[in-house]
């Protein structure tokens, strides 16, 4: 167990700055970073100076972004799982295969992030979403894979505390029935979400792992008409699944 006594408080403000930037917020001041943290301008100030002389923040006058020194932050990561070597040519091979882009992404606290895509030609990922994209769990396939083989109090504690924000018009809000398609993709083996997250587009997703172990989980998506044959989704569950078994023993620790 560790206690608030081992914790560096400065340390974990500083991760919260780096947070404080995405896809919406690439360049931000001091008074934007203290509002997205609730930090004081003061302690922002130095927290930001300091990671400007690491070399993970750029400074433009009053205006900060980041650097691509932060991706050093990730490369331990992917270098020690094997991604280069063996887990994106798998992925990309499966893609081949499917003629589909596969993604694979993982649980990070209330939201899933991607961690490798497979592109092939004329089939790209979602536009936006590259290495590090972070996604909702409660309205996407990715999400509810992963939540449908994840261990009894990460689903719980996700179904109850993750935001269940209304994206389209068809974005299921209610937790009990996001709760029950989350069972019943625990149940399938497969999520599949029509017009949910993205408008107009469909996502179909497997988890990669055992019930109550999940370790990532594979997807693809694309136009709803396409996910509209039972026989395109089924053929593509199938090879998510294959996907799904063949990245299982490279991700497992």
């Amino acid at each position: 167990m560790i206690g608030d006594k081992d914790i560096s408080l400065t340390f974990a403000k500083g991760m919260a700055v780096l947070k404080a930037f995405d896809a919406a917020r690439t360049h931000l001041s001091i008074a934007d970073i203290a509002g997205v943290t609730g930090y004081d301008r003061a302690i922002v100030r130095r927290l930001v100076l300091t990671l400007v002389h690491l070399g993970y923040v750029r400074q433009s006058g009053r205006v900060f972004s980041l650097t691509p020194r932060v991706l050093v932050l990730a490369g331990g990561f992917l270098q020690g799982r094997g991604y280069g070597k063996n887990v994106q040519p798998t992925l990309s091979a499966h893609s081949r295969h499917l003629e589909e882009a596969i993604s694979l992404a993982m649980l990070d606290g209330l939201e899933a992030v991607y961690v490798a895509h497979g592109d092939v030609e004329d089939r790209p990922v979602s536009i936006g979403f590259t290495i590090g994209s972070r996604i909702p769990l409660l309205p996407t396939a990715i999400g509810r894979a992963l939540l449908g083989f994840a261990s009894d109090d990460i689903r719980d504690g996700a179904l109850s505390e993750a935001p269940a924000e209304q994206f389209t018009a068809d974005t299921i809000t209610d937790r009990a029935a996001i709760a029950e398609a989350v069972a019943a993709s625990g149940r399938q083996g497969f999520a599949l979400v029509d017009n949910e997250f993205e408008p107009g587009v469909a996502a179909l997703a497997v988890p990669v792992g055992r019930p109550g172990n999940v370790l990532a989980a594979v997807g693809i998506s694309g136009p709803r008409e396409a996910f509209s044959a039972p026989e395109h989704v089924e053929r593509a569950r199938r090879a998510l699944a294959g996907c799904a078994s063949a990245l299982e023993p490279l991700l497992a620790d």
